[in-house]
């Protein structure tokens, strides 16, 4: 083996033939409806206006039907033949459950629709007994679950993919794909059948007569995208496979030859996972932001949690506490089922420590117990339920305040300058300001730009005893196209004591037309209370 192929990639592809049948039969197994596997089966789709086979069991194709197959004909040949209806969203959803299982054998797990998985098992062979042990073990654990499955190991992702299909259990020695595909049929490239067809009537039958021609014939005749194909598939150079899951920054996890259950032993094992992922990153002087622990169910279920921290976390005590509040948090509370054989804890988000003196300062003391306390209970209702608001450069009111997640604004919400209040001096904004500003009925008010005498919110009416304003406030109009009105605001106190602060939208026949273009009555609006 040479220098440069030491590093090469290794890719397990993963093929489910059978996934839309063998899925439904899970399903009915599941709530005492199971099918006998001596009755054929299909699951079938809308093609070009007709119901053609999608997907077929054993007993099915040992009968002559295959995928494409309309319906009618399929009848024809078997009268008693089950049918089910395909369901594309739901083969999808449990393409996507069988790649978060396989996240157990390796963090990079790409897609490859519809019916099968990438997996880049480089430098993870070692940890499984080697890529044969680790290739049996994921077909025979998915054997278990009721899906027929096919699989192969080899340098690029395309050789690998093209195996699946008709050499399954194939493990190609790194720089031998060529000889490994040469003599397999040019529809297994995936090329497409145009191409196929093409092939085939140039007397090129088999993978290795193609690659028997110069690259040069073959992008003339069949087009740049097909010779890039069938480099890749000869070894040559391969295509990067796409993850589901960006690589986290640190991962530990603990397997278990007898699966936990128990919450004593889950917080126990966090808590390990935790000492060691510190000491981990803290080799490194970096801290976790966004940590993730993965419950790897014996029956291939897996759960997942996440929490994330407003400052790099470097002590485990503080890991565990978070993760602790997230489990007692949960409104589905963490099923173990038969047990799990694995937990994994990742940072998959990390930063630098900065390193600040803590003795002598006692606002970093005051900070880090408040992020310590939004960290938790954000871990407890969610990060985004825990807010603080930022001033903004704007003199429209509901656009004067943003709130923003506290757990990633905590400093800019501490350097933050609010207008400060004249002193002695009433408040001229409210304490409670609307959303959105609610309607309000005027009978009459003073006119130009006067307030009104009473006003009816609420279906309750308030008569006007006190008035502060107009307060004119243009809109932006940089930022709008002209609709939005000028307001004028007022404060206003009713015979009850009560504060309002109200604004007329537009200004009287200025800039509020009907259709014919003649002025009328601009609507007024209540937009907070005083206190």
């Amino acid at each position: 083996m040479s220098a440069n192929s030491v590093n090469r990639r290794r890719i397990l592809s993963l093929w489910l033939p059978r996934l839309p049948i063998d899925r439904i039969k899970r399903l009915l197994s599941g709530i005492g409806g199971a099918l006998d596997e001596n009755e054929p089966s299909i699951v079938v789709a809308k093609e070009t206006n007709a119901l053609v086979i999608h997907a077929l069991d054993e007993a099915a194709s040992r009968l002559g039907l295959h995928i494409g197959l309309p319906l009618a004909n399929a009848r024809a040949m078997c009268p008693d033949i089950r049918v089910f209806d395909a369901d594309v969203v739901a083969d999808a959803k449990t393409l996507e459950d069988i790649a978060d299982w396989c996240d157990r054998f390796t963090p990079l797990v790409a897609l490859d629709p519809p019916h099968g998985l990438f997996l880049d098992i480089t430098g993870c062979a070692h940890l499984f007994g080697g890529e044969n042990a680790l290739l049996q073990v994921l077909v025979r654990a998915l054997a278990r679950q009721g899906f027929a499955v096919s699989a192969a190991i080899a340098g690029t992702s395309v050789c690998a993919r093209t195996l699946t299909r008709q050499a399954s259990g194939t493990i190609v020695a790194d720089g031998a794909e060529a000889e490994a595909i040469s003599t397999l049929p040019v529809s297994m490239l995936g090329a497409g059948e145009a191409i196929t067809a093409g092939l085939r009537r140039a007397g090129l039958k088999t993978i290795g007569d193609v690659a028997s021609r110069t690259p040069h014939e073959i992008t003339a005749r069949f087009g740049a995208r097909f010779s890039t194909l069938l480099a890749h598939a000869l070894g040559q150079g391969d295509a990067p496979i796409n993850p589901r899951k960006p690589l986290p920054d640190y991962i530990v996890e603990k397997r278990f030859a007898e699966p936990i259950a128990t919450d004593t032993m889950i917080a126990m094992t966090l808590s390990r996972l935790a000492e060691t992922l510190v000491a981990s990153m803290e080799k490194q002087g970096k801290g976790a932001r966004r940590l993730e622990a993965s419950f790897f169910r014996t029956d291939g279920a897996v759960r997942s949690l996440t929490v994330e921290t407003g400052r790099p976390v470097t002590q485990s005590a503080i890991i565990d506490r978070l993760f602790r509040e997230r489990l007692d948090a949960l409104a589905d509370p963490l099923d173990p089922g038969f047990g799990f054989d694995m937990v994994r804890l990742s940072a998959s988000r990390t930063e630098i420590v900065v390193q600040e003196q803590r003795d002598l300062d006692s606002h970093v003391h005051d900070n880090d117990e408040l992020a310590a306390l939004i960290d938790r209970i954000a871990a407890r209702i969610g990060g985004k339920r825990v807010v603080m608001h930022l001033p903004q450069d704007t003199h429209i009111p509901e656009r004067a305040v943003l709130a923003v997640p506290a757990q990633h604004h905590l400093a800019a919400a501490a350097q933050a300058e609010w207008p400060a209040r004249t002193e002695s001096e009433p408040p001229l904004r409210p304490l409670r300001l609307f959303e959105r500003p609610e309607p309000i009925k005027v009978p009459f008010a003073t006119v130009p730009d006067g307030p009104p005498h009473q006003f009816t919110w609420r279906r309750a009416k308030h008569a006007v005893v006190r008035v502060e304003g107009p307060e004119r406030i243009a809109m932006e109009w940089w930022k709008q196209d002209g609709k939005q009105l000028t307001r004028d605001y007022f404060r206003v106190e009713d015979a009850e004591g009560l504060r309002f602060w109200i604004f007329r939208d537009g200004l009287y026949e200025g800039e509020v037309f009907d259709s014919d273009g003649k002025p009328v009555p601009p609507s007024w609006y209540v937009h907070g209370l005083f206190a």
